[in-house]
């Protein structure tokens, strides 16, 4: 008997010919402390220091740029066992240092932070899950951004007290591989934090110092503080980022090591001069663009990128992705015809282009096999019956995938309801994504 075979049929590309617009709206001024170069770290060394050069071995690794008031710390750092025999776990160090004569007190609003292994592994998934309870996530950065989604704090101090002019450890904590096949595992970090004055930040990676038994022990803040004085940038570097004014088919983003602009985007989503969104006429639709960026823009011409106000000569121009960065979109959409109309609202991951080469987005059915979109998304509405609905519904999407609506509603003639999408942008998903409200009947 002959061995029978599957071809695999390969996707079909399906067009949904409609308006793609640019997003309301904008990102606010809150900085961010973007530690996300390189993200494999192989080497003990300096990841991002905001803190003066003076006095310091590697002047160029320091930034010299102070934080103060509202402000967040996003890190993402991977590592990888260097031999088969050098176990030892990398940690991560994140230093806050108060320049001032007096005492200074930042507050840890919300936070929190993962391991890929064991707290947040990368399993399979539905495509669309109801997540009431945060129990649904698959990797450290899906995870992380449902906590600051919700408005947590994950064992993380509700505040840091900074004596005058001395430095005090915010993060300490090890990327264990040692009972790994393959020795590899992954840590993300986002904080939101306010200080009232202006306060010096750095992460850092060393490998766990042992004891007099062999035993790994944490670092201590003094041993964080040699290697900040006296260390360089980690290496080997990631790949170098493609200069913006450089055109080509092709671009290298690079990954973020620097101070961003910008935390959440706020956008109350409406028609021109009115308080309200008429929705698509029937069986039709049209998206708003979600993280655009440099040839993704989808037609638009929306860059969504946090800009960089500091960063290494050798990172990112932007933070593309923007990752960690919250989306808090309004819309107040209304029938504004004489019959009852349903409507729904998605998220989506059409084909990344930048100008839209066939007059709509473009998807695969099935999808692509390649994860785009990892993460947990919070609408609340009022549904059909009146009565107001929070729901958070975690999301697996796919190159090229359309997805199932996150709601649907019917429409009374003259209708308005307000629907409310808020979701942190999560690590590991993959820009652009649109914001799609269509009318099916």
């Amino acid at each position: 008997m002959f061995p029978f075979f599957l071809a695999q049929v390969a996707p079909q590309e399906i067009v949904q010919i409609q308006q793609v617009r640019e997003l309301p709206g904008k990102l606010d001024n809150v900085l961010v402390f973007n530690s996300n170069s390189p993200e494999l770290v192989q080497k003990a060394g300096i990841l991002l220091s905001t803190f003066p050069p003076s006095g310091k071995r590697a002047k160029t690794a320091h930034l010299n740029f102070p934080l103060q008031g509202r402000f967040d710390i996003f890190a993402h750092h991977v590592a990888k066992a260097p031999t088969a025999t050098n176990l030892r776990s990398l940690y991560l160090g994140i230093i806050l240092h108060n320049p001032s004569d007096k005492p200074l007190q930042v507050n840890v609003l919300q936070g929190a932070t993962f391991l890929s292994q064991p707290d947040a592994p990368f399993i399979e998934l539905p495509a669309l899950t109801e997540n009431p309870l945060s129990k649904i996530f698959a990797g450290p950065g899906d995870r992380v951004t449902n906590v600051i989604l919700r408005g947590q704090r994950q064992s993380l101090p509700a505040y840091i007290l900074l004596p005058p002019r001395q430095s005090r450890l915010l993060l300490n904590l090890p990327i264990p591989v040692k009972t790994l096949d393959p020795p590899i595992n992954g840590r993300s970090v986002l904080m939101r934090l306010q200080s009232p004055r202006p306060v010096y930040a750095a992460s850092l990676a060393m490998y766990a110092p042992v004891d007099a038994y062999k035993r790994e022990i944490a670092p201590t803040l003094a041993q964080w503080q040699q290697l900040l004085f006296a260390g360089s940038l980690v290496s080997p570097r990631d790949r170098a980022p493609t200069p913006p004014e450089q055109t080509t088919k092709t671009v290298i983003y690079g990954r973020v090591a620097g101070i961003a602009q910008g935390s959440q985007w706020t956008a109350q989503i409406v028609d021109p001069n009115t308080t309200y969104l008429t929705i698509p006429r029937s069986r039709q639709a049209f998206s708003y663009g979600l993280s655009t960026l440099p040839l993704g823009k989808l037609g638009t011409n929306q860059v969504q990128s946090a800009p960089l106000l500091a960063r290494y000569p050798d990172t990112a121009y932007s933070a593309h992705g923007n990752y960690g960065i919250q989306y808090n979109l309004n819309l107040p959409l209304r029938n504004n015809t004489n019959t009852a109309q349903t409507v729904t609202v998605s998220l989506q991951t059409p084909i990344k282009e930048d100008k839209l080469s066939k007059n709509g987005l473009r998807f695969f059915n099935p999808p692509a096999r390649q994860v785009f979109f990892r993460g947990t998304v919070k609408v609340a509405y009022n549904d059909d019956r009146g009565l107001p609905q929070t729901r958070y519904i975690h999301l697996v999407q796919k190159r090229g995938d359309r997805s199932a609506p996150l709601v649907k509603l019917i429409m009374k003639p003259r209708d308005i309801r307000l629907v409310q999408v808020n979701f942190v942008y999560p690590p590991d998903a993959t820009p652009p994504q649109v914001l799609t409200i269509a009318t099916t009947r």
